[in-house]
Formats: structure tokens, C-alpha cells, sequence
């Protein structure tokens, strides 16, 4: 199938394009070449948006008016994907917060079972918590929160279809067992944490690769102690940042930008089942959360989560820190797509990967979505026509 881009800018990885004929083979892409003289199967006009790479969020707790935690279940997954692949995200990891531990065991199987049905863009799970510190715990309850066990150690490192993305505050854990988790392919990530900043070097010399929003939930940047964000912005290790002009100043934004680069920041979510909705507060763990100005927030002025999408997180990012789109599409795209050990997939527009991409019209908002050649949300500007 040959699919006509036209009227726009495409991001691929060397350059960006103003029409190109993209040439899908089952579910990637097959070529991208200049327009032709001849007949394409469909067209799409951008109308002077852009074609960028399908996004990808790690962090995503729900959607679509359902909550992981209360529905670990392939349908709900179905339908937390669904609500976010209007808003351009084509793979995503849903997203258990601190639990108990038949709920971790439960959400892993129904992960399983959604990739094993063929659920379109889950790649895996993001168990955040509760192996954290109570003291950076934010939303997280209290009374879930415990120590790493091998019990859980053994049902987390035991083989499954899709990507394992653990949350933990690496002072609260045993170097051993961070060790053994990445040695099994687990994805551990620093969050909601008090680690100094030796605690946090520790931890990624025994694997640890990511911190879950960075500067949220952890122990700050002092020029004394330096802290877990200290520890990130002077390794090579990948970085989510929630950019919804609440959970983060945007000089922080800034900031990390210029210490980390595009390549080691990602743009996560942190999602809530209110986003695809119309929903202005949902209950979590018995706690009635509110939104407010298009914040997530408990009664007592805590966040909650967010009400983010990755379009609104990638045009977030471009206005507070002057980014191109292909810059702050790396940040969308790319970057998750390497964190996850997915770049041979996924992540980018460029010949055998996945034909998973999102149109943005002239603002920067969701007109299109396609997973693995497959349009999903097609809209004006954005619209798919039969050639004549």
C-alpha cells in the first residue's frame, strides 16, 4: 500500500519533508520516496501540519474513563489505548500504582493476555511502586507501601510477553536486587524517592536506567546534595518529564533539556481516566480526585496524576522551550522507543519500522492516528482520501 504525504512537513530522523510516498508492508513501513507519478492507495493532506512518528508513553495509569488499578483486565487496556491513541500515542505501557501484591500479579497476567490478543499499542507494564520512599510517596497511599520481597522479586523477573518497567526508590531497596531485576530484563527506574545522590550512582552501577518524572516526587538539586536529580542530569541514564505547566516550572523544562539533550529526556504523561473525556474527577484507591484547569488534583492540593495527553505534552514542550516539533517529537517518539529497548521497531519514520505515526495540523493538535498501517482517527486537516 502506497500512502501519499502531501502539504506538510514530515519528520524522518535526517530530514523533514514536504510530501513523500510511504510504502506500508503489512505493519511497517516499507519506503519513504519522493511523490510519484502514479496512482497511491490514499492520501493525505496535512494542510500545513505535520506527520511525525506514533508516540509513545510510559507512564500511563488510564484513559477513556478507566483506571488500571481498578480494571486489570485486557478490556480496559484496550479501552485506556484507545482513549489515548486520539491524542496520537500508538504504544504505551499501562501503568500500575502502588498496590498490593495479588494486584501487581493480576495487572502483569492481564498485560500478558492484552498483547497475546493483540491489543493495539500495549508494550508492556509500568508497575510504579510501591517499592518507594513514604516520604516523596505524593498520591501514593502509605499503608501500601513495603519493602521488596522475594516473592515479588521472583514474579517480576519471571518471563513475560511485553516490556517490565519498575518504579522504586533505589535508597529502599537492596543494590542485589536492582541488580538481579535488570539482569532479567526488568526496566528499573528511580522514582517517588529521597536517595542522595551516591544512594542514586549506586543504583544505576547496578543497572538502574531511568527516572520516572524527573524533579517530582524525589529529593531535589542542592549545590551541597546534589540528590536523585542531581545524579540524573550528570548521567547517561533516560529521564521522563511531565510538561503540563503544572507539574513542572518551565524553566525546569529548560533546564533538563540543556543538561540531558532530546536523546535522554522522554515525555511521559503520567495519565488519569479522565483524559478522552469529559469526566472532571474519578475515584482513586477511595480518594475522590478533582480536575481542576486541567490539573489532577486531590482536596488537600496534591497532584494526582494528570490530565495529559502527548500531543498537548508535545506542544507543551516546544512553547516553553522553543524546540523545533522534530526535537520535541524525539522526546515523544524516539527516546521512549530506546529506553524500552524498542528502536528496532519503533520510534522514528524510517524504512522497516512499524507504520505508526500521528497527524498534527499547523497548531500541533491530534488530526490522525495510524498503529502499524492502520489509520484510527482520521480527521480534518488530516484526511485520508481514495485516490482517483
Amino acid at each position: 500500500m502506497i500512502v501519499r504525504i502531501v502539504n506538510g512537513r514530515i519528520a524522518t530522523p535526517k530530514q523533514v519533508l514536504e510530501s513523500a510516498d510511504v510504502t506500508v508492508a503489512g505493519e511497517r513501513i516499507a519506503a519513504i520516496a519522493p511523490v510519484a507519478s502514479g496512482r497511491a492507495d490514499g492520501i493525505i493532506d496535512l494542510d500545513g501540519g505535520w506527520l511525525l512518528p506514533g508516540f509513545i508513553d510510559c507512564q500511563v495509569n488510564g484513559g477513556g474513563g478507566v483506571l488500571f488499578n481498578d480494571h486489570a483486565d485486557p478490556q480496559a487496556i484496550a479501552a485506556i489505548g484507545a482513549a489515548h491513541a486520539g491524542f496520537g500515542t500508538t504504544g504505551f505501557l499501562p501503568t500500575l500504582i502502588s498496590d498490593t501484591a495479588p494486584q501487581i500479579a493480576a495487572a502483569l497476567d492481564a498485560v500478558d493476555a492484552a498483547i497475546g490478543q493483540g491489543v493495539p499499542g500495549v508494550l508492556g507494564i509500568h508497575i510504579e511502586g510501591p517499592f518507594i520512599n513514604a516520604v516523596k510517596r505524593g498520591i501514593h497511599e502509605a499503608h501500601r507501601i513495603r519493602k521488596l520481597d522475594s516473592d515479588t522479586l521472583a514474579l517480576l523477573t519471571a518471563p513475560r510477553r511485553g516490556r517490565v518497567m519498575l518504579t522504586l526508590a533505589p535508597e529502599q531497596c537492596a543494590i542485589e536486587d536492582i541488580a538481579t531485576l535488570t539482569r532479567h530484563g526488568v526496566i528499573v527506574s528511580a522514582g517517588h524517592s529521597d536517595a542522595t545522590y551516591d544512594e542514586a550512582k549506586r543504583a544505576i552501577g547496578a543497572g538502574l536506567s531511568g527516572v520516572t518524572h524527573l524533579f517530582n516526587a524525589m529529593s531535589p538539586l542542592h549545590h551541597r546534595a546534589p540528590g536523585l536529580v542531581g545524579a540524573a542530569l550528570d548521567s547517561n541514564i533516560w529521564c521522563g518529564l511531565i510538561v503540563d505547566d503544572a507539574h513542572l516550572h518551565p524553566a525546569a523544562v529548560r533546564i533538563a533539556v540543556k543538561a540531558k539533550g532530546v536523546d535522554r529526556l522522554m515525555l511521559v504523561t503520567d495519565a488519569m481516566p479522565t483524559v478522552g473525556t469529559d469526566a472532571s474527577e474519578f475515584m482513586l484507591q477511595g480518594k475522590r480526585i478533582t480536575v481542576r484547569n486541567g490539573v489532577c488534583v486531590f482536596t488537600d492540593g496534591t497532584l494526582a496524576g494528570t490530565h495529559l495527553d502527548m500531543a498537548s505534552a508535545l506542544r507543551n514542550t516546544v512553547e516553553n522551550t522553543g524546540l523545533s516539533v522534530p526535537d520535541a517529537a524525539t522526546m515523544a517518539s524516539t527516546t521512549p522507543a530506546r529506553f524500552l529497548s524498542l528502536g528496532d521497531q519503533r520510534g522514528a519514520l524510517t524504512n522497516g519500522l512499524r507504520a505508526d505515526w500521528i497527524c498534527l495540523d499547523r497548531d500541533l493538535r491530534p488530526a490522525g492516528t495510524w498503529i502499524g498501517g492502520i489509520p484510527l482517527a482520521i480527521d480534518a486537516p488530516a484526511r485520508l482520501r481514495a485516490s482517483q
